[in-house]
C-alpha cells in the first residue's frame, strides 16, 4: 500500500517553510519515528563544531520544530550540513539529512552566540590618532552582534591610525582604521612653528603618534621644551599657539 503523507505536509506553504518533501507518517511505513531532539541535537553539534576556537565561548539555543512533524526513523547517522557563511550570524537554519535512498532533509532553526575576545577602546580618541597599547583593551563581545566586524589583537592595528573617531568602550572594527600613521612615537620629525607670516622650522622628537590632523607632542631638540602640534605631513608636525 503506498503510504500517506504525513499532517506536517497537510499544508504546503508549512512543508515548504520547513523545506522538505512531505515525510511519510508513522501511522503508514513500518518503524519508529525519528525524535525531533535528535535532529536538534545533530543541528547543534555541528554547529558548535564549526566554530569551535581556542579562548571562544558558543552558546547554541534550538528554536522549536513543528510538533507535527513526523519522520521516519534513519537508518543511518544524520547528517548536518553547516555552511560558511563568512560573518557569524545570530540565526542559523542549518539542514539535516537523512542519507540514503528514500532519506529527508529538515532544516533546524537555531540561535547562535558566540563569544570572542575583541578590541574594544579605553578611551575616546580622535580621527587621524595612532593606537598605542594603552588606548585598547580586550572584552568578551557576541560577535553574531558586531555586523561591522571587529579586531581580535594589537598586531591588526599596529602602526595604524584612526579613519574616524572613536567613543570610549567601542568595539574596534576594520572600518575604523585608516592608514600607516604619517608620524610615530619616538620619530625625529620637522617642527613648524608660524607666527605673523614668519615661519621657523626646528628639529623635533615625536612623543605621540598619529596620522594628517592628529595632535601629539614633540619635544624641542634644541631647547628640550615640549610643545603640543599637529601632524601635518609624513615626518611634519605644525607647533599649536
Amino acid at each position: 500500500m503506498k503510504p500517506r503523507l504525513s499532517t506536517a505536509c497537510a499544508g504546503l506553504a508549512l512543508a515548504l517553510w520547513l523545506g522538505l518533501p512531505c515525510p511519510v507518517a508513522a501511522t503508514d511505513a513500518p518503524g519508529a519515528v525519528q525524535s525531533l531532539d535528535s535532529l536538534r541535537a545533530a543541528a547543534e553539534q555541528a554547529l558548535q563544531s564549526h566554530y569551535a576556537q581556542p579562548g571562544s565561548r558558543t552558546v547554541i539555543t534550538a528554536e522549536p520544530l513543528d510538533s507535527r512533524l513526523q519522520l521516519a526513523a534513519c537508518q543511518q547517522p544524520l547528517r548536518a550540513i553547516i555552511s560558511d557563511q563568512g560573518q557569524a550570524r545570530s540565526r542559523v537554519s542549518v539542514p539535516v539529512q537523512c542519507p540514503g535512498p528514500g532519506g529527508w532533509t529538515v532544516r533546524v532553526p537555531l540561535r547562535l552566540q558566540l563569544f570572542r575576545s575583541v578590541l574594544v577602546s579605553s578611551r575616546a580618541l580622535l580621527r587621524g590618532d595612532g593606537i598605542g597599547a594603552a588606548d585598547v583593551h580586550a572584552e568578551e563581545r557576541d560577535v553574531t552582534r558586531l555586523g561591522y566586524g571587529y579586531l581580535e589583537n594589537f598586531q591588526q592595528i599596529a602602526g595604524r591610525s584612526l579613519a574616524r573617531p572613536v567613543a570610549r568602550g567601542a568595539v574596534l572594527s576594520p572600518a575604523t582604521l585608516g592608514g600607516r600613521r604619517m608620524v610615530r612615537a619616538g620619530d625625529h620629525v620637522q617642527l613648524v612653528a608660524r607666527l605673523g607670516g614668519i615661519e621657523v622650522r626646528a628639529e623635533g622628537l615625536a612623543l605621540g603618534s598619529g596620522d594628517n590632523g592628529a595632535r601629539l607632542r614633540v619635544r624641542n631638540a634644541s631647547s628640550g621644551r615640549v610643545v603640543d602640534a599637529m601632524v601635518s605631513a609624513p615626518g611634519v608636525v605644525v607647533a599649536l599657539p
